[in-house]
């Protein structure tokens, strides 16, 4: 029998999914990037599913003929992970975006891939129950889970390796498997759930997701700590952390991130290293919490220590924090973030932070970091124009020495935003080795290569 060609795939599946599959050179380019530096790669089509056999159907499709497919849904990865690199199909999970059980009693929820994190919380929030995981966009339930996503409030409820209890999967030969059990804890079978979780789509094609929800707080409460140096605010921080504090969230911006945010937002906070904090418990716990981190602080040189249980104020420190990306322009209009992101233990996580300032005061490219500072994990974005190759070059090189001391430091040089594209090369300076067993998982569950290509599992 002769193997399709794409063009014969492309045709077959039009049949089933009529207007529903896509060959315009607009939408094709919509889902030929994501929020990364990564140029544009476009799909030969982009099919919208809107159910799990659909999704089998596609990529049963596609295994017969060897055509790539390449999952996706919001396109907020910051690494290229929704990038095509070999064409093929990309295959748009939006339109699953069904919350399939609300399990309250069992502080659980199984969604659709395509769900988003606001859309979730939107629908439980008379359950008295939330889901905690802010990576800062508006990303899908299942990108986050293909990404091992965290985000700001990470240092107190953990990632989605933590969070998320099952999977349903199609596998690269369109298959439907489920991972695990809305139990919490099993010890039966390899744990496929955490194997898929940060898989990056190059195993199979997530499309339902059972996570963790925890009560909404009685009170919560932000504040804002200014500091005299970096030193004393990432300091702050490691002894808050050490000290069993249960922050919420704890966000270190240095003062050209403050700036930004100061001008995107309309803030006026104080030009200076400063920690965005937020607290959860009784009206009790909590004040005891923010005197507490207000000793600490001021022990490290903090200041103007300001704290608030007012929703309006809140949303409005955290939207700015969570639009720090797109305060960019602000400081150099044009320019395209180069954003990444390392983790390192927290007792080195001053070190890592004023190495990685001083790198870029060194510099001639413009620079500011961010961070899950609670949890050792940071953020540098390099303000180039791509466009320009010193500028692209000396970002690299800049990214290069970022990750390097993380690894020297025992750290990863890859917190939250995982590998995409953009990092790949840099796998086995911290695998080593068992960079050959990741790719001998590729080859088995994926002999043909289709899921999601060019990425994980195929290195080198």
């Amino acid at each position: 029998m002769t193997q399709p060609t794409l063009q014969s795939t492309i045709d077959t599946l039009r049949l089933h999914f009529g207007d529903r599959l896509s060959t315009t050179e607009a939408v094709r380019e919509h889902h030929g990037h994501d929020m990364s530096r990564q140029p544009t790669r476009l799909p030969e089509a982009v099919v919208y599913a809107e159910n799990e056999d659909e999704v089998a159907r596609v990529v049963s499709a596609c295994f017969e003929g060897g055509i790539a497919v390449t999952p996706f849904a919001a396109g907020s990865s910051m690494e290229g992970h929704t990038i095509p690199l070999k064409g093929g199909i990309s295959l748009d999970l939006t339109r699953m975006n069904k919350i399939v059980q609300v399990n309250h009693e069992d502080f659980d929820v199984q969604v659709e891939a395509g769900v988003t994190r606001k859309q979730l919380n939107a629908h439980i929030r008379d359950t008295g129950l939330f889901f905690p995981i802010d990576p800062g966009a508006d990303a899908s339930i299942g990108g986050m889970a293909s990404t091992r996503a965290s985000g700001t409030t990470a240092v107190r409820y953990g990632t989605m390796r933590e969070n998320v209890l099952a999977l349903r999967v199609v596998t690269p030969q369109g298959k439907i498997i489920t991972t695990g059990r809305r139990t919490k804890k099993s010890s039966t079978g390899y744990d496929l759930t955490k194997l898929y979780v940060g898989a990056e789509g190059t195993l199979g094609v997530i499309t339902e997701v059972t996570v963790k929800l925890h009560p909404i707080p009685e009170t919560i409460a932000s504040a804002v700590c200014a500091f005299e140096t970096m030193r004393g605010a990432v300091e702050a921080v490691v002894a808050t952390i050490q000290s069993g504090i249960p922050v919420a969230r704890i966000e270190f911006l240095d003062e050209v991130a403050v700036e930004a945010a100061n001008r995107h937002a309309g803030l006026t906070l104080k030009l200076a290293p400063t920690l965005f904090l937020e607290f959860h418990g009784s009206p009790r716990w909590v004040e005891e919490q923010s005197n507490t981190v207000r000793e600490i602080a001021d022990e490290f040189g903090g200041s103007d220590f300001q704290w608030s249980t007012r929703t309006e104020d809140r949303e409005r420190l955290w939207k700015a924090r969570h639009e720090t990306i797109y305060s960019n322009q602000t400081l150099r209009p044009g320019c395209k973030a180069f954003t990444t992101d390392v983790c390192v233990p927290i007792s080195r996580l001053a070190e890592a932070v004023l190495a990685a300032r001083e790198d870029i005061d060194n510099s001639f490219v413009m620079g500011k970091i961010i961070g899950h500072a609670g949890d050792g994990n940071f953020h540098v974005g390099y303000l180039i124009k791509p466009e320009i190759p010193d500028e692209l070059a000396e970002a690299e090189r800049l990214a290069e020495r970022l990750y390097q001391r993380a690894i020297d430091m025992g750290g990863t040089f890859s917190g939250e935003h995982g590998i995409g594209i953009s990092k790949l090369k840099y796998l086995r300076r911290e695998h080593g080795d068992a960079i050959d067993m990741m790719n001998a998982i590729k080859a088995a569950l994926d002999p043909k290569g289709i899921m999601n290509p060019g990425k994980l599992g195929q290195v080198e």
